[in-house]
C-alpha cells in the first residue's frame, strides 16, 4: 500500500507538468459537452431536453478520453528503462500499475465533477435520488476502474509511447458510437445493432436511468458485468505482459 501510494503521488506529478494530458482529460469533455449541448442540441429529438440525456453518455466519454495519456504514461515507464530502476529498488511490481490505474480512476473523477457542474450550468436537472447518486458515483468509479486496467495492459503491450496512445484510440471513440448522443433506434441497421450490444450502451442507460430516477435492473447488471469481465481482462492482461517485460 505504501508503495503503491508513492506511485500514485508520481503520476500525479507528472499529470499536473503535462498541460496536454490536463486538457485531454478534464477540459475535452467539458469542449464536448459545449458543442454537443449549447451548439447542436436542438438538432437532436430525444423527447426530454438534450442536456438532460446527452449528461450520462458525456460522463463515458469523460472516462476515455484521459486514456491515451495513461496508455502512454505506462508505455514510457516500460521503454525509458523506469521499471528497471524500480527492481532495482526492491519497489512492489504491482504498485507500478497500480498507481496508474489508481491515477487514471481519480483523474476521471475531477473530470466527471467538473463536466457535472458545467451541465448545471447549462441547464442538467436530475431527478436522482441520494441514492440514486451514489449509484452513479458506483458506476462511474467501477468504469474508470475498468478502463484504467484495460488501457495499462493496452500501455504495456504496445511497442513505443506513441503506439500506446494510438491503442486508446479506439476506446476513445467507442462511446460515439452507443446510445451517448443519440438513441440507438434511430441509427441506421447495422450500426443500430452495434449501438445496443456494445458494452458502452448498457453503462450509459444505468447512469442515464439513474440520474431520471428511473434506475433498470436489466442495464444495471449488464453494465456491471461489462465494467466487471473488462477489469478482469485488462488485469490479467496487463500483469502477464508486465511480468514478461519487466
Amino acid at each position: 500500500m505504501s508503495h503503491s501510494t508513492v506511485m500514485l503521488r508520481r503520476n500525479f506529478k507528472h499529470i499536473t507538468r503535462n498541460p496536454t494530458s490536463v486538457f485531454n482529460a478534464v477540459l475535452m469533455p467539458i469542449v464536448i459537452m459545449l458543442m454537443f449541448v449549447y451548439m447542436l442540441g436542438d438538432a437532436f429529438d430525444v423527447g426530454v431536453d438534450y442536456v438532460d440525456y446527452a449528461t450520462p453518455g458525456l460522463m463515458a466519454l469523460a472516462v476515455c478520453y484521459g486514456l491515451g495519456a495513461t496508455a502512454t504514461s505506462v508505455n514510457s515507464d516500460m521503454t525509458k528503462g523506469i521499471i528497471n530502476r524500480f527492481k532495482v529498488m526492491h519497489v512492489s511490481r504491482g504498485a507500478v500499475l497500480t498507481g496508474h490505474v489508481v491515477a487514471s480512476v481519480l483523474t476521471n473523477l475531477v473530470a466527471i465533477a467538473a463536466l457535472v457542474g458545467v451541465a448545471f450550468l447549462l441547464g442538467f436537472r436530475p431527478s436522482a435520488s441520494f441514492l440514486d447518486w451514489l449509484g452513479v458515483v458506483g458506476i462511474v468509479v467501477l468504469l474508470a476502474f475498468a478502463a484504467g486496467w484495460f488501457t495499462v495492459a493496452l500501455g504495456l503491450s504496445a511497442k513505443s509511447p506513441e503506439t500506446a496512445g494510438m491503442a486508446a484510440v479506439p476506446l476513445v471513440m467507442l462511446p460515439f458510437f452507443s446510445s451517448a448522443i443519440a438513441p440507438a433506434e434511430k441509427m441506421g441497421q447495422g450500426l443500430r445493432q452495434f449501438a445496443q450490444y456494445q458494452p458502452f450502451t448498457p453503462i450509459i442507460e444505468t447512469l442515464r436511468g439513474l440520474l431520471n430516477g428511473t434506475p433498470s435492473t436489466g442495464y444495471a447488471l449488464a453494465a456491471i458485468g461489462w465494467c466487471a469481465g473488462i477489469a478482469v481482462v485488462g488485469y490479467v492482461w496487463a500483469r502477464s505482459t508486465f511480468k514478461k517485460r519487466a
